[in-house]
């Protein structure tokens, strides 16, 4: 059994007690996926599995078995970055930058939530489609914290890049 991580097919772990996010920090050598509060409560870990945002802490890696994994390392193509990556640099999106992979992953599955027209709590009137405001993108980030400020970069590169048509 295998599952395919940043398009390459990858073996699962012998032991299929092993979280996904330890199988690619420790079994892949994929650091950038951030290991924090290991309960599901701070949105370090997350990654997208076929373009959903999970975080992999709560994910056994077997549970993955021949699906997509994209991990912040996956997003860039070769020396360019994905436009999201770009985009927290320009904003100032980062200091300390540990929650920054789970941020972006998780902003980028959001985007696709969004195309996909899933409300959130703020979602008033779906046939008009999702306006992504300030408010909006705040409340669908909520999941992924950021304990050193860099909370309005973090929200105005997302805005930036995603717009409100979600299509990072």
């Amino acid at each position: 059994m295998s599952l395919i991580v940043n398009e390459t097919e990858v073996a699962l772990p012998v032991d299929p007690r092993v979280s996904l996010l330890d199988h690619l920090r420790e079994g892949l050598q994929l650091t950038g996926t951030k290991k924090g509060c290991n309960q599901g409560a701070c949105g370090a870990c997350t990654v997208l599995v076929d373009g959903e945002r999970i975080l992999s802490c709560l994910a056994l890696a077997v549970q993955y078995a021949g699906r997509r994994v994209t991990t912040i390392e996956g997003l860039a193509t070769g020396d360019a970055l994905h436009p999201l990556q770009q985009a927290f640099i320009d904003h100032d999106g980062f200091q300390c930058g540990y929650c920054t992979p789970g941020k972006i992953c998780s902003a980028i599955g959001m985007a696709a939530e969004v195309r996909r027209a899933v409300p959130s709590v703020l979602s008033d009137d779906l046939s008009s489609g999702i306006e992504l405001t300030r408010e909006e993108v705040q409340e669908r980030m909520s999941g992924n914290l950021c304990r050193c400020g860099a909370h309005n970069g973090i929200i105005d590169a997302i805005r930036a890049t995603i717009g409100s048509g979600g299509d990072a």
